[in-house]
């Protein structure tokens, strides 16, 4: 009986990955079902800034959203002050979203501050691997590290097999963002 109550308790970690469109939307997606079932949600969006159409809605209906790097650019565009910045504000919004306790915690875009490393990697490791009794963790982004495909439980890689932008057609508000 034992077995059969674990397989019911939240605790799982949930791996998006790939070039494809679909990972932020697919952790998004399962942060709104969480809170409509009552748990607790807080959202690190590692390297994005601005405005997103989602983030708005999660914060109204009691989810906690961490997000920013500290400047617009592209990570390969920055210096190395801009670059030791945004690690440390990284590095802050996991420990604010980890000091919650949420019972969902969604890691967006993980697997690129870990390969640009821009993260405290020790930190990270330990609230994934390390992480409370009955936390479920939605990790994403383009290219795991191998750790992090060891330690999921759902493994899912988005593949891109056509994309407007190679039409031309930029990413539009309320679709892309």
């Amino acid at each position: 009986m034992q077995a059969m109550e674990r397989k019911t308790e939240l605790g799982l970690v949930h791996l998006y990955w790939g070039a494809g469109k679909g990972k932020t939307s697919a952790a998004l997606g399962l942060a709104l079902r969480a809170l409509g079932a009552g748990y607790s949600v807080a959202a690190v969006q590692f390297l994005k800034e601005g405005d997103s159409g989602e983030v708005a809605l999660l914060r109204q209906l009691g989810a906690h959203v961490f997000r920013g790097k500290g400047c617009r650019k592209f990570v390969c565009q920055m210096n190395a002050v801009e670059r030791e910045h945004a690690s440390a504000l990284q590095t802050a919004h996991l420990r604010m979203a980890l000091a919650l306790e949420p019972q969902v915690l969604i890691l967006d875009e993980v697997c690129a501050v870990w390969q640009q490393d821009m993260i405290d990697r020790a930190l990270l490791r330990t609230a994934v691997l390390e992480r409370p009794v009955g936390q479920e963790i939605v990790l994403t982004g383009r290219a795991p590290a191998d750790w992090m495909r060891s330690c999921a439980d759902y493994e899912t890689e988005c593949c891109c097999r056509k994309h407007p932008y190679e039409r031309g057609i930029p990413a539009r508000k309320g679709v892309e963002f």
